[in-house]
């Protein structure tokens, strides 16, 4: 029987990467929605060639350009529009699978309500378990949902952990987890020469192919901040048992570290169509469309501690880890208003840490009782931050 899945974000790139694989698979997966925010050109090719039931357009006027082209051309699909939309699409009780895959906070309600209706929900918006942690994981064990990773890093360390991990190391003898981290496009670099890089060379990430938000989280390191936080409450281990290593080769996605000495790891070509095929097909496996990794090829693998004096963001989600609570939301939303005034030329990269530093600073930790709660904090967070901005504007 066909997996009905969800596409939430399909013209991303993560979105994108995830069609492809079903694409190759078209016995085992049937698309039966697609999502995006407003690059309808592309939807709309992605609509002719994957024919879904229901496509939700959440900008109103994007959605009614799309509804006169496809009306235009004869064909009948279910075009509805909003946020609200997203929510009301991953409940349905014919959906099976879910691919979140919209960046930032966004992506947080469609996400839960997928999470809270028991699917089976591949997670590739980190934002969601940064911001709502405690809410996200309980709602998780509440339904039942079956939560993969598709970040390559946790999806990694999935694939290294006993099959019956549970959430406790030590009960399965591990010492901690290993992140790599690619370095990004100023792996190397000074505080000095950090001053004056643009958004342009921000964006252009060596190895990955992202979106301009995620290339500037990996640029600053704050990509792997919010990582860390996720593989918390992912995998239920304390920021003291959570490493971090650059890894520019990009080869070693991540490793798990056990009592005895060994250290198993996922290795494999630096493509995201990898532990999209892994999510999809869990506990299969199923051919991804990435080519088989060549070791001699490889070479060699160089390995470094991340420079925390020049990256501090990485710093300060470690921070915010250790105080919970809200902290983590909050490390969130200021990071999401810093990165777009970045790209905007409104303030200089290095000015993204101490908006996120004097935010966190600013708004005091509260417990997080449900959605209503986090979106409060995350509101709170991005006035106080975008308050920062301007100031320096």
């Amino acid at each position: 029987m066909q997996q009905r899945i969800v596409v939430l974000g399909s013209t991303g790139s993560i979105g994108q990467s995830t069609l492809d694989v079903i694409a190759r698979h078209p016995d085992r997966y049937r698309v039966y929605a697609l999502a995006a925010l407003r690059q309808i050109d592309l939807l709309e090719t992605q609509i002719d060639k994957f024919q879904p039931e229901v496509v939700v357009v959440v900008d109103p006027e994007a959605a009614a350009l799309l509804k006169q082209r496809l009306a235009a051309r004869g064909m009948c699909v279910d075009v509805q529009t909003g946020s609200d939309a997203l929510v009301h699409l991953v409940q349905r009780p014919d959906v099976d699978t879910v691919m979140a895959a919209i960046v930032g906070a966004a992506g947080l309600p469609s996400a839960l309500a997928a999470a809270e209706a028991g699917k089976r929900l591949l997670l590739a918006n980190k934002e969601a378990l940064v911001m709502a942690g405690p809410v996200f994981m309980n709602a998780v064990r509440q339904s039942g949902a079956v939560l993969l990773p598709i970040d390559s890093e946790h999806n990694a360390i999935f694939q290294s952990l006993p099959a019956a991990y549970s959430g406790n190391p030590q009960a399965t003898g591990i010492s901690h987890i290993v992140l790599t981290a690619s370095g990004g496009p100023f792996r190397g670099y000074s505080r000095d020469q950090l001053a004056t890089v643009t958004p342009a060379q921000a964006v252009s990430h060596p190895k990955w192919s992202m979106g301009k938000k995620i290339s500037v989280d990996s640029a600053s390191l704050m990509n792997k901040g919010l990582e860390v936080i996720e593989a918390h409450f992912l995998f239920g281990l304390p920021a003291e048992q959570i490493k971090v290593v650059v890894h520019p080769q990009s080869t070693i996605h991540s490793l798990v570290q056990y009592v005895d000495g060994s250290v198993l790891a996922e290795l494999g070509e630096p493509d995201m169509r990898t532990p999209i095929a892994h999510a999809l097909a869990w506990p299969e496996r199923i051919a991804s469309g990435v080519a088989l990794l060549d070791l001699v090829a490889c070479g060699q693998f160089d390995f470094a501690e991340p420079d925390l004096d020049a990256f501090p963001c990485l710093a300060l989600a470690f921070e915010a880890l250790k105080r919970g609570g809200s902290a983590p939301a909050v490390l969130n939303a200021a990071n999401e208003i810093a990165v777009a005034a970045f790209l905007d030329n409104k303030i200089a990269f290095l000015d993204i840490p101490e908006v996120i530093r004097e935010t966190l600073a600013a708004i005091p930790d509260v417990p997080l009782s449900g959605l209503d709660a986090v979106l409060a904090v995350d509101q709170r967070a991005r006035l106080d931050a975008q308050s920062r901005v301007e100031s320096r504007a």
